[in-house]
């Protein structure tokens, strides 16, 4: 599996809204996931998508506040992230996987001020 790009991070004020790309292979997913990592903490998830189905799954912290979805023809990913708090900040990495196969983002940071 290819390395996913991510773009879309930046400076927002708390209640404002982020939206982060994920851009895969091109070649079919399996999954995609969004992760986080702050500074002094441990790489938490936030959110996956099944490519097939479009079901979803979230962590309860985001849930209510973030969209995973997908553009299947350009092997896009989205997380669209809404009413963005301080606790948000974080450098956010998008994984994928088919089968057996992985592969990690290098990350963009989402920085939300208060």
């Amino acid at each position: 599996q290819a390395q996913p790009v991510e773009s879309g991070g930046g400076l927002v004020q708390a209640g404002g809204s982020l939206r982060l790309s994920c851009t895969a292979s091109g070649r079919t997913l399996g999954t995609m996931d969004w992760f986080r990592q702050a500074p002094g903490k441990e790489r938490e998830f936030v959110a996956r998508i099944f490519w097939s189905s479009g079901n979803t799954y979230y962590a309860d912290s985001v849930k209510g506040r973030f969209t995973i979805s997908r553009d299947n023809t350009e092997s896009t990913g989205y997380l669209q992230m809404d009413s963005l708090k301080p606790e948000d900040t974080a450098v956010y990495y998008c994984k994928v996987q088919k089968g057996p196969q992985f592969a990690w983002g290098q990350g963009t940071q989402v920085t939300v001020s208060s």
